[in-house]
Formats: C-alpha cells, sequence, structure tokens
C-alpha cells in the first residue's frame, strides 16, 4: 500500500480519472456533475463548486468502480 493520500485531488483530476475508468458525464444539475458508465449500479456525482474534491468523495468514486488507491496511484503516474 502507498503512502500517498487521496487529500488534494483537483477536479480536473477527478474529470481524467472518470474518463480513464470509461465513464461519460451525462448531464449537469445546478453545481452537480452526473457520471455514469454502464456497469455501474449508480451514478457517480461530484460537486464542481468544492475543489478539491473531499477524501471521502475520492473514496467513494474508487468504491463504485471496485478499484482501490493503488489503481488511482497508476492513473496518476501514468
Amino acid at each position: 500500500m502507498s503512502a500517498m493520500h487521496l487529500k488534494n485531488i483537483s477536479l480536473v483530476t477527478i474529470r481524467k480519472y472518470l474518463e480513464w475508468k470509461g465513464a461519460k458525464m451525462i448531464r449537469i444539475t445546478g453545481g452537480h456533475e452526473v457520471w455514469s458508465r454502464a456497469d455501474l449500479l449508480r451514478p457517480i456525482i461530484i460537486q464542481t463548486h468544492i475543489d478539491p474534491v473531499p477524501e471521502f468523495i475520492v473514496k467513494q468514486i474508487l468504491r463504485a468502480f471496485g478499484a482501490d488507491r493503488d489503481d488511482f496511484i497508476k492513473f496518476l503516474t501514468s
């Protein structure tokens, strides 16, 4: 397990990660972006007015994809 924290992740980075995982933005409602992928049980919602993204939201996104911290770190280093 890496010592890297999932804090201070920018909205731009989260959007790129969602695209990297194959998710598409399906709509923007108010200050929220709704992202989805065919095999996800629920859509992923991110708030566009909170930057950086809170750590618990990053963890929820990883959980939705069945990914872990190492998968996210692999994305950051690629």
